[in-house]
């Protein structure tokens, strides 16, 4: 069973006294229905009550005889024919999208029933026409962070040495091997367990990591089609499909700004792209960080401008297959410009496990850093990424020296340990420690 950090989250939820429901939202098979049910309802539950509104969409007839709570559990009684204990058992509602009138009532087992366990998952959710505001909690769920993929490997001592940073020239060769690994199958909890579950060689593995990717790929873009519309589906499939193809156009080692020109056919700026864009956004297959200009300060979201940004995907071993990145590519790393792989890397370190969204960068005339981290005393620190282990770091240098910050972080191919001073030096695989700043 794939283990995930997030279940830590899922606990707290349940040991308040008092809980509105949580619903869990994300793309598609980043693995919510498995965490509710497999690994978090069984350790804390007598029973999990599962309602699957795709697969039974029959379940809706359950809320139309009214939205309480005493309502809608005698009539899901009935349905499975079994007592549900408010007390001990999780009531989960899967893909709730699927069915609005599940959706409204969690507003009344806020208001009416709050010491019950009430848990939904959807996709999309961010698409659909209402929504109860404030009577949620609201948990994003991602594909599995590099840590998660660690863990998954079984290699426990490896995950220990992870944990406690301890980071030396004698492990680095280990972890870098598992970086490379984890960008060709990325962190999509199907892909990860068929290439962990011992079964063929390299081949074979490669093969049905490749063919997992293929399927993710087209099931997002039938969903296009599903919630968009026809035309609208097509302009949201170009930005789409052209997105990796602009990450692994830079020519300096580094992701640029996204350009609206040449994506959809008579369409050159923001506002004819921005549809697509934010729809692609919301269904948290693409993901957005800002460059701002002058001294960062905060809020930095008054300094970023709406229309200049750079766009990342969600998971970066769908980028890999959608740039036709083989398993020996990735493990070469010579290809031409590797290093948008690096950013979209600590982009989603960022998205997930440092809870950062949108993501910030920095740019004054030809100086680029490439994220801006708030650390915990609020100062605003710049993060460099280089997937090489040398770098000159011109653009970090030009950060410090016009607005001296007390420290700087680089992360690197490298084993990280060196200090130039305020520059720290940090393995790329450590991305994730920069929330403990």
């Amino acid at each position: 069973m794939l283990p995930r950090k997030i279940t830590d989250r899922l606990e707290e939820w349940k040991n308040r006294s008092r809980r509105d429901p949580l619903l869990l939202d994300g793309a598609r098979q980043v693995g919510k229905t498995y965490t509710v049910k497999h690994l978090f309802g069984p350790e804390h539950f007598r029973q999990v009550w599962h309602f699957d509104f795709q697969s039974n969409p029959e379940l809706s007839e359950s809320f139309e005889r009214g939205l309480t709570p005493t309502a809608i559990l005698e009539s899901l009684e009935a349905n499975i024919d079994a007592s549900i204990n408010i007390e001990k058992d999780l009531i989960f509602f899967d893909e709730v999208g699927d069915c609005q009138l599940a959706l409204d009532s969690l507003k009344y087992f806020s208001e009416l029933l709050p010491e019950a366990f009430v848990c939904a998952s959807g996709s999309n959710i961010g698409l659909l026409k209402s929504f109860p505001v404030g009577k949620v909690e609201m948990l994003n769920v991602f594909p599995l962070c590099f840590e998660e993929f660690l863990m998954a490997s079984g290699q426990s001592k490896l995950l220990e040495t992870f944990q406690n940073r301890r980071f030396s020239p004698g492990v680095h060769g280990k972890f870098w091997d598992m970086l490379l690994d984890y960008y060709f199958v990325g962190g999509m909890p199907k892909a990860v367990d068929s290439w962990f579950d011992g079964s063929g060689g390299i081949s074979d593995r490669t093969k049905r990591v490749r063919q997992i990717h293929h399927d993710l790929v087209e099931g997002y873009r039938l969903d296009f089609g599903k919630y968009a519309g026809k035309l609208n589906a097509q302009h949201i499939n170009a930005v789409f499909s052209n997105v990796p193809r602009q990450l692994a156009s830079g020519h300096d080692d580094s992701v640029k700004r996204y350009r609206f020109k040449d994506v959809i056919e008579r369409k050159s700026s923001y506002r004819d792209l921005r549809g697509p864009i934010d729809w692609l956004e919301t269904a948290k297959l693409v993901r957005k960080c800002y460059p701002v200009s002058g001294k960062p300060e905060t809020p930095l979201v008054v300094q970023a401008r709406q229309n200049i940004f750079r766009l990342f995907l969600f998971d970066v071993g769908i980028l890999g297959h959608m740039l036709n990145l083989s398993y020996a590519d990735q493990r070469r790393q010579d290809f031409r410009f590797k290093g948008f792989i690096a950013e979209n890397f600590v982009q989603t370190e960022l998205n997930y496990v440092c809870e950062e969204y949108p993501t910030y960068g920095w740019e004054e005339s030809q100086a680029e850093v490439e994220f801006l981290h708030r650390c915990q005393d609020g100062e605003i620190i710049p993060v460099e990424v280089k997937s090489g282990s040398r770098s000159r770091a011109r653009s970090l240098r030009s950060y410090l020296n016009r607005y001296g910050p007390t420290r700087a972080i680089k992360l690197a191919g490298s084993a990280g340990g060196e200090n130039d001073g305020a520059v720290q030096t940090w393995p790329l695989y450590s991305a994730q420690f920069l929330r403990d700043l």
